[in-house]
């Protein structure tokens, strides 16, 4: 699917319209295009990235290739940007990337992705409602970049209440097999998560200090302030993961105090049954003279003497305090 739109002074003049227009506005100084391709099928790709623009095959064969890592490459009078959005699933506790592709030009924008995104209809959406936005495609570009950053701090926020749950679940005593394994979950998607933004950090510090011409020095300070967002957002992917180790180290901390109750009380037990093991051990040996066949009252002394040491073990133990 392909949206075309057309800017004049800063307002949106056309959208939608044929393509076969976009090269008659491309040749007016005083407009800029975007044209956007969601999930484009490979006719509409080769039309516009081959046909209309004529873009460098590499830089096609990178758009249309899925790229983990964000980059931004310099053509002759064009740049080629891979960026990724970011979301978090709290149903299976793991991050996913959408890449978007950016062609940015003089007096165009184009962008290519398979998923819908947020960014582009916020900053569609910005575009027809702040002229100021629309003046140039590189005003466009930063804001979807602007956009696409901004969606990281909700992502950020759900997953940092994972975190908080999985801590509460912890002090609380939940099942320890759980809390284990989603403990083990999101210490390895803190550290994707930082996989993710420290790249997207080294790429668009590119357009903050200024290295592209075509991007306006007017516009540098507000690349730079998208930078300082992303600084931020890496910051708070520390935290979470100094949380997390903080919540491991709790974790078996609570975990070593439960097994050392265990073997306190087994230990206990242990001692507590200890004089009556031995008087029965010792009493069960007679075979030849048990006292129940000479005295009457043979297993009863027993008991008596088994009840007698056994109570007078465990009021020992409480005295020094083990019980």
């Amino acid at each position: 699917m392909v949206h075309a739109f057309v800017f004049a002074e800063g307002k949106l003049i056309e959208r939608d319209m044929d393509l076969e227009t976009i090269p008659i506005f491309l040749k007016d100084e005083g407009v800029h295009v975007w044209l956007d391709l969601e999930d484009p099928t490979p006719e509409e790709t080769r039309r516009v990235l081959e046909g209309i623009f004529q873009f460098h095959p590499l830089a096609i064969e990178d758009c249309t290739t899925f790229s983990p890592l964000p980059k931004v490459e310099v053509y002759d009078d064009y740049l080629f940007t891979v960026i990724h959005a970011v979301d978090f699933d709290r149903r299976d506790e793991q991050f996913r990337t959408s890449e978007l592709n950016l062609f940015l030009g003089k007096n165009f924008l184009v962008t290519w992705h398979r998923e819908p995104l947020k960014s582009i209809g916020a900053a569609l959406d910005r575009c027809t409602k702040r002229a100021q936005v629309a003046r140039g495609s590189d005003r466009v570009a930063h804001s979807i970049l602007d956009a696409l950053v901004d969606n990281y701090l909700p992502v950020l926020h759900e997953f940092g209440d994972n975190v908080n749950e999985i801590e509460t679940q912890v002090l609380e005593g939940g099942a320890r097999e759980l809390a284990m394994g989603r403990i083990l979950q999101l210490k390895k998607e803190v550290l994707l998560l930082g996989q993710i933004i420290r790249p997207q950090l080294e790429v668009l510090t590119r357009f903050a200090r200024g290295e592209f011409k075509i991007v306006r020095a007017q516009l540098v300070p507000y690349y730079r302030d998208i930078c300082d967002h992303l600084v931020r957002y890496n910051e708070m992917a520390e935290q979470f993961r100094d949380s997390l180790n903080g919540t491991m180290q709790l974790y078996l901390s609570v975990s070593s105090n439960r097994t050392a109750e265990i073997v306190k009380v087994l230990t206990l037990i242990t001692v507590i049954t200890t004089p009556s093991m031995v008087i029965a051990s010792w009493y069960g040996m007679n075979f030849q003279n048990m006292p129940e066949l000479v005295h009457r009252w043979g297993y009863l002394s027993a008991i008596v003497i088994t009840l007698i040491s056994t109570l007078l073990t465990i009021i020992y133990l409480r005295r020094r305090g083990w019980m």
